[in-house]
């Protein structure tokens, strides 16, 4: 089993920065995949950004230059920073892992962009 935990989200202006943190329970090196997703009012899940082990990071093109997701193997954690941030990003954000062979998810954070 694998418990996620994320944090790091809340109310920002447009423009502004958020980092969002996914603290796990297990040691990260044993993930295959790590990944930050969202979900917004009325629209399915979508991929925001994700991390294959050995793998380069991959980001949605809405997200490109604005978003990274980034790693700390010691403190267990994926970040994902958000930089530059727009209305349609507003969403819930969640982490998901893969632990060979399952997918674990974390319980989401809410982040909004309003003024």
């Amino acid at each position: 089993q694998v418990q996620l935990v994320e944090s790091g989200g809340g109310l920002v202006q447009p423009g502004g920065s958020l980092r969002l943190s996914c603290a796990a329970s297990r040691r990260i090196f044993s993930f295959t995949y790590m990944g930050w997703y969202r979900q917004a009012p009325g629209k399915e899940r979508e991929l925001v950004a994700a991390i294959a082990s050995g793998g380069s990071p991959n980001y949605a093109d809405s997200v490109k230059g604005r978003f990274t997701i980034s790693r700390d193997n010691a403190k267990n954690t994926v970040y994902l920073q958000m930089n530059s941030l727009k209305p349609e990003d507003t969403a819930i954000y969640f982490c998901n892992v893969r632990w060979a062979p399952l997918d674990y998810w974390g319980q989401g954070t809410q982040v909004t962009v309003s003024s």
